[in-house]
């Protein structure tokens, strides 16, 4: 038996799927980018008039997707500590790996972090001009 997750602030999906899904004890968040719930703006990226990516600002996409996750996580009624396994596909990896380690020790492995798995891949393009992306899987506790 599996259940739906919905978060009411989450930004909403780019395509037809949930934001997680709840099978047995476990929580499995879809890709979440850095978007804001309501809005088409890309927190660290401008655009031209035609949707092209003419500048970026990685680490504030960084935040805002690890923000975004965290949203999930708690309107799924879970825990942050309970994150288990984390896969980030970033677009510009050797260009942005010092930056994202260093935000994700902040966020996921200092002493008050879940300390999760992880695997990194660069991938050429996401669904939208966003340059980092998150799927996490969360352990139910309660």
């Amino acid at each position: 038996m599996s259940e739906r997750v919905i978060s009411d602030r989450a930004p909403e999906p780019v395509g037809p799927y949930p934001h997680a899904k709840r099978v047995g004890n476990l929580l499995f968040l879809s890709g979440v980018g850095p978007r804001k719930r309501g809005s088409k703006v890309i927190p660290g990226a401008t655009l031209d008039a035609a949707g092209n990516l003419i500048e970026r600002d990685f680490a504030a996409q960084c935040l805002s997707v690890f923000e975004n996750v965290r949203i999930i996580v708690d309107d799924a009624g879970a825990r942050w500590d309970d994150i288990v396994d984390v896969t980030v596909f970033l677009t510009h990896l050797k260009e942005d790996w010092a930056t994202y380690n260093r935000l994700y020790a902040e966020w996921f492995a200092g002493p008050n972090g879940p300390c999760p798995t992880r695997t990194t891949v660069e991938v050429t393009a996401l669904p939208t001009p966003i340059s980092i992306e998150l799927k996490v899987i969360v352990e139910l506790k309660n």
